[in-house]
């Protein structure tokens, strides 16, 4: 019996030993080897994105045009406006779509008298705020890092998913 017990705590105290963590916890502190190879992967996929999306562009009825945040939209130098100021108001309303032009929510997200500077949105759909014209309505190509990045929304988005973005100031 004692042999038994001797030879299971040795068992458990080996495994226990050989046992490390592949990754570091949530929250914890990356290498800079870890950070190297993750901005390498993003650099990679924003590479293999903007192919797939220009592919995708050349083949549509309408032209669109390359902002200096990364995503494209339907409105010639529309990042070259005008921008909105910090703490103005703006009512919009946008739907997110897939590059096979699957509507992904049946319901538009929408705002009303949002304040520039103290809400939390896409970052291709702030910035777009800032240059669209109130009543106007454009459409957003946005790689996955300017959407919902790797994580995607937990919902119906996956991670490293391009959207179309149809945004309509109000």
């Amino acid at each position: 019996m004692k042999k038994i017990l001797f030879i299971s705590v040795i068992s458990l105290m080996s495994c226990n030993r050989n046992s490390q963590q592949a990754h570091p916890p949530v929250g914890g502190v990356l290498s800079k080897n870890d950070l190297d190879v993750s901005k390498e992967r993003m650099k990679n996929l924003n590479i293999i994105e903007r192919k797939h999306m220009q592919d995708w562009i050349n083949a549509q009825p309408v032209k669109f045009y390359p902002t200096q945040l990364n995503y494209w939209t339907n409105a010639e130098n529309f990042d070259k406006r005008e921008r909105r100021q910090d703490n103005t108001l703006i009512s919009y309303s946008y739907e997110l779509y897939d590059f096979d032009q699957t509507k992904i929510y049946d319901a538009p997200f929408e705002r009303r008298d949002a304040k520039f500077g103290h809400f939390d949105e896409l970052k291709a759909v702030e910035n777009a705020l800032r240059f669209i014209h109130d009543g106007e309505e454009v459409t957003l190509l946005v790689p996955s890092s300017l959407a919902y990045g790797t994580y995607g929304d937990e919902k119906k988005i996956d991670n490293d998913i391009p959207l179309i973005i149809k945004l309509k100031a109000l």
